[in-house]
């Protein structure tokens, strides 16, 4: 079996594995009905979506 040439140490790993972590990700209230919805997407609830555009 073949051995490593270089030894990767625990903080180098500790230090690349950082970006895996998963982002929270950033809710406001709708502005039409008041539930939670993410930033430049359609209110699950109601459909609404900026300056008074909805959903059919």
């Amino acid at each position: 079996m073949a051995l490593q040439s270089h030894h990767r140490t625990s903080s180098h790993k500790r230090r690349r594995a950082a970006h895996f972590a998963l982002k929270k990700i950033k809710l406001s209230a709708c502005k039409e009905c008041g539930g939670a919805v993410q930033s430049h997407r359609l209110c699950p609830k109601c459909g609404h979506y900026q300056k008074g555009k909805k959903k059919e």
